[in-house]
């Protein structure tokens, strides 16, 4: 077993290596920055870039990072800047003083951080899933930028799963509902606009049709009342707010589904992805079978797509 492992590992390692001498032939550019820990979440926050004090010649733009540390050290949600430039043609992204990727703020958080999403229509509102059941709400614009060394303590918790899990969609319609899967199969809703005076509320519905784990949900971004959800039991449920029930139900892959996006463009399509190693496109008025199966894959996809 250990043998095996480290074939596989100097495999990855020689796969990255030939990936990273050929970037310049696929990318326009990339940013190449090290994290002491690793990061299984990662978003940019929509808010508009800001100028870089060099002239204008770069832009930053922001991320959100996490920790996913080992044995007693502390986890952190993060905000990155990254300096990208406006023009590569005429800008130098070799110049070692012009800061590529820099961590801006740490806010400590108890547990790993599975997931953080910010809220759409405010950014600086960002929700975290954790090792733990709760799921943790942050003000980052009310927080200090470096909170190493303080206790975890967030603006909202928010209460009505038993485990902890992955999913996490704010809606792009309605301002404050958070939506929310889990490993104890339920789908949680908060409206986290009721703020509470002590710091906790729990979910104004729980939602239960899945029969294992519930791994993502995400919100229609064309329709304000509609929403998604995949799980192990292989299903994709389209849920209506308007009734609280699924609208549909159907086993779309032969193995756990681990993500779902739906099309920005056209109402009616979506795409999962799963631990079968294929991506499915979707009608949503027709889920019995795939439009398209993208098969090239050689194993599990589970990392998160748009």
């Amino acid at each position: 077993m250990a043998e095996e492992e480290e074939t596989g590992g100097a495999q990855v390692e020689e796969d990255f290596t030939v990936w990273k001498k050929n970037t310049p032939f696929l990318y326009d550019l990339i940013v190449s920055h090290a994290l002491e820990w690793p990061s299984l979440t990662v978003q940019w926050l929509p808010s508009p870039p800001s100028p870089y004090a060099d002239g204008g010649s770069f832009a930053v733009h922001r991320l959100i990072l996490g920790t996913h540390t080992s044995d007693d050290v502390p986890n952190y949600l993060m905000v990155a800047d990254a300096h990208l430039p406006r023009n590569l043609l005429e800008t130098n992204i070799d110049d070692p003083h012009i800061p590529k990727v820099e961590i801006t703020q740490k806010i400590n958080v108890d547990g790993e951080v599975n997931r953080a999403r910010c809220m759409l229509q405010n950014p600086s509102i960002v929700a975290a899933k954790t090792s733990s059941a709760e799921v943790y709400v942050f003000d980052c614009a009310k927080r200090p930028m470096n909170d190493e060394g303080g206790s975890c303590d967030p603006d909202l918790k928010l209460r009505g799963h038993d485990k902890e899990g992955y999913g996490l969609s704010w809606s792009p319609f309605k301002q404050g509902y958070l939506l929310s899967g889990s490993n104890d199969c339920k789908i949680c809703l908060w409206d986290v606009s009721a703020m509470p005076l002590d710091k906790l509320l729990d979910a104004s519905y729980v939602y239960k049709e899945h029969e294992t784990v519930v791994e993502d949900v995400a919100w229609h971004l064309q329709n304000a009342s509609l929403f998604g959800s995949v799980g192990d039991d292989c299903k994709l449920i389209i849920w209506d707010l308007r009734t609280n029930k699924p609208q549909q139900s159907v086993v779309v892959h032969e193995r756990e589904v681990n993500y779902l996006s739906f099309n920005p463009y056209n109402e009616w399509v979506l795409a999962t992805a799963s631990s079968d190693t294929t991506v499915g496109l979707f009608d949503i008025r027709k889920l019995s079978s795939p439009l398209h199966a993208l098969t090239t894959h050689e194993y599990d996809l589970n990392s998160n797509f748009a």
